[in-house]
Formats: C-alpha cells, structure tokens, sequence
C-alpha cells in the first residue's frame, strides 16, 4: 500500500509543476486552448496504446466524468494559473478532502475518522498560512477558479471511484481525456485569441503537460482511485500546491519564509496523517 500510495503521489507532483510551465511556456490568457491541448493528444495516446470501446451503458459515466474531471476542472485550473502565482494557484485545493469526506457522509452515511477531520482542518490551515502570506497576490476570479476547481475535482474522484469498471486502466483514462478535448476544442476556437503561431517553447509547454501532466499522471490518479480510500486520495491532492510553491522558489525565486513556510509544514504533516489515519489496518 505504502508503494502504491507514493506512485498515486507523482499524479499532483507532477500537477503543482502545471502552473509554472502555463506562466512562463504557454501563450498567455488561452485557458480554453491550454486545457484543449492538454487534454485532446493526451486521450488520442492512451487510446491508441489501449483500443476499447466501452459499453453502451458506460458511455453516460464516461461522458459525466470527463465534463467533471477534466473540461470544467482544466478550464478553472488554467484561469486561476494565468491569475495567481504558482503556489497560490493550487492553494484553495487544501479544501478537497473536508469535501470528500463531507460528500461520503451525505451520499454514503459514513461519518469521517475524528483524527482525518482534525488533519484536514489543519490542511485548510496551512494552506490559509499561504494564502496570507505577505508576498501573496490577490485576484478574485484566480481564486473562485481555484475553488470551484477543487470542488469539481472532489465529485469527480468520488463517482469515479462509485463508477469503475473493469474497463482497461488506460482506455477508462483516455476515453475521459479524450471527450474532454472534443468538448473544449469549440469553445477554444470561439473564446480565446487566436493562437497564430506556435514557438519552440510553447511546444515543449504543451507536450510536457500532456504527455506528462495528464497522459501518465491520470493514469496512475485513477489507478490509486480504484485501490486507495476516497479521503486518502483527495488529501494527495495536497501534495500539488506544496510542488507548485516548492519549485516557485527554486525557479523563480519565490519567497518561502514565516508564515509561508509554517503553512507548507502543516499541509505536509495534514497529508502525512490523513494517509496514515485511512490506511487499510491489518488485523490480529
């Protein structure tokens, strides 16, 4: 378990390395094309390296999961990276676990461990410590993206998990990243600037995110989403805003002191206790 939950952990690693590739790579103020390329090449890889056709009955929990999952979520992800700084970007993301376990004890009736509750406070907590940083930068509509982006995010782990089958890993993967695409490619035409021309570097952005971020990165999300507890793989999540702030201060020289740093210990230790509070305890 303890493996499979360190490989699932690479998913937001590689995330939280999302928002400074879109703010020093990609073309600026494209969120609907950003998500597009993302998502469409990412689907078309997954379903060439894995050809399956789901069941007629599968089709509306694939169609509802890649809205979710993928062309809402990516949409908010991207406007809130093009408005907040790296760490900030991913801050409010701190609150996917509360919801998770908010959502399993209205859906499902189980109430959540006190110690998980108690742990995922703290998370929201230390991501406060963040948010209130000095050197923060605000902007309403990054923030509202961010949070909604999480709640989005949340539902879709939660039916995911409520909707797998014994669809192939890889096809379950692609087929979401893949509709998601179809659906974003329309708005990306109509919404955003045109994208005239495409530079080396904005190349590399695109195809680092999609063959990286979300071809290999959502495989093995969904793959821990079959296996580990919904609580456990939404406080992973976390470990998304502490890769964004981490690699804002080594790239970019982003300042984490104080009540910055305090905050990105507590988040650590929250993700930390969550893992071990919902770990499957082995009997006798």
């Amino acid at each position: 378990m303890a493996l499979l939950i360190l490989v699932t952990a690479i998913a937001p690693a590689l995330w939280g390395t999302t928002y400074i590739v879109t703010t020093e790579l990609l073309p600026p103020d494209r969120p609907f094309i950003a998500a597009c390329l993302r998502l469409l090449p990412a689907g078309i890889i997954l379903l060439l390296i894995r050809r399956h056709l789901p069941l007629r009955s599968e089709w509306p929990h694939i169609i509802i999961l890649a809205t979710l999952n993928f062309a809402i979520f990516h949409v908010l992800l991207f406007t809130a990276a093009y408005r907040l700084p790296g760490g900030l970007a991913a801050v409010l993301g701190a609150i996917q676990p509360l919801l998770m376990m908010f959502l399993i004890w209205l859906v499902d009736g189980r109430k959540p461990a006190h110690i998980a509750l108690i742990a995922s406070i703290f998370g929201v907590v230390g991501m406060a410590a963040l948010l209130l940083s000095p050197n923060s930068t605000w902007d309403f509509i990054g923030i509202a993206a961010a949070a909604t982006g999480a709640v989005f995010m949340t539902c879709g782990i939660f039916l995911a998990r409520k909707w797998r089958t014994d669809m192939p890993l890889l096809a379950f993967t692609g087929w979401q990243l893949f509709i998601a695409g179809i659906l974003l490619a329309p708005l990306a035409w109509f919404i955003d600037p045109p994208l005239l021309q495409l530079t080396t570097k904005n190349i590399l952005g695109y195809g680092y995110l999609s063959i990286l971020g979300t071809a290999l990165a959502y495989t093995l999300w969904f793959n821990g989403i079959a296996k580990i507890s919904p609580v456990a793989i939404s406080s992973l999540g976390l470990l998304s805003p502490i890769s964004a702030v981490i690699i804002g201060w080594m790239v970019l020289g982003e300042s984490i002191t104080g009540l910055a740093l305090a905050g990105l210990i507590t988040v650590l230790a929250s993700v930390l206790t969550v893992q071990w509070v919902m770990a499957p305890k082995k009997s006798g």
